[in-house]
């Protein structure tokens, strides 16, 4: 199927909204805000403290992760009867790391329009800021709250060669350094918070300085991570890929274990041929 978007069929429009620099609202978000017919809400209050800065007055309907399911048929029927629909969460681009997925299935399902409009979102900022390579990128969101889910999630993007980025609470941000050097290693790194805001703040170093350096930190965090330079260890030896991780700044015992995760073979077999090679046996 293809879509007009710019036909005169009902719409459901994604409209971003500032992160935090309520300057950051383009024009044409103003405008489709005004000309909906109603406006779908990750958190009414908030959306109703940016109508009341834009001075649009329009019904405000609540839609979070909870009851977006149950607000699919609630948006069908607002279409089928001719009216055109906003959404947008409390900050940014719907959908990312944000509710409205569901609903924009389902509308897609129905053969009613979809429109996106371009606007704030925090990756694509403190990626281009990070000093990190920006393309290919890949972008993963909030990993689980769950140490153990979480690692298991690191492990999946370890190999990646690209640069990766990822949403994080401040509460969590010291654990997951630590998961990152443990399973990604001593990465270079640029973490951004509060982009846009008046605390705003850019990180640039390994996840070591990291983890040294960032005590108490607050608001909105992303995190950009350099991609694995390590992903041809299969043409280098194993005392070389060995030598990689020193280099990177762990000591004998911890690239060891690395290195067996990286060849999925034992830390004893690493450990036994690393030091046979090393006393030249």
């Amino acid at each position: 199927m293809i879509q007009k978007s710019y036909d005169q069929t009902p719409t459901l429009y994604l409209i971003p909204t500032p992160i935090g620099n309520l300057y950051d609202v383009t024009l044409r978000a103003i405008k489709t805000l005004k000309e909906v017919d109603v406006i779908l809400a990750e958190d009414t209050r908030v959306a109703k403290q940016l109508c009341r800065h834009l001075e649009i007055e329009k019904e405000i309907i609540s839609n979070y992760q909870y009851n977006e399911k149950k607000n699919k048929e609630k948006v069908i029927e607002f279409l089928k009867n001719g009216k055109s629909i906003g959404l947008i969460t409390d900050r940014g681009t719907p959908l990312i790391s944000d509710p409205g997925y569901e609903i924009v299935k389902e509308v897609i399902n129905k053969k009613y329009n979809v429109v996106g409009l371009p606007g704030p979102t925090a990756l694509i900022p403190a990626l281009i800021v990070s000093g990190l390579k920006p393309q290919p990128f890949a972008f993963f969101g909030f990993l689980d709250n769950k140490e153990t889910k979480r690692k298991k999630e690191l492990e999946k993007i370890k190999k990646l060669d690209i640069t990766i980025i990822i949403y994080e609470a401040p509460h969590r941000l010291k654990k997951t350094l630590e998961d990152i050097y443990e399973i990604l290693g001593n990465r270079q790194l640029g973490i951004s918070r509060e982009i846009t805001k008046i605390h705003e703040e850019i990180f640039r170093g390994t996840v070591k300085e990291a983890l040294n350096q960032l005590n108490d930190v607050r608001g909105e965090i992303v995190i950009v991570i350099e991609g694995n330079s390590s992903s041809n260890y299969e043409n280098i030896s194993i005392i070389e890929h060995v030598h990689m991780y020193i280099k990177e700044g762990y000591n004998q015992k911890e690239a060891i274990k690395l290195v067996a995760k990286d060849r999925n073979m034992t830390k004893k077999e690493i450990y036994n041929i690393y030091h046979n090679i090393e006393k030249g046996d």
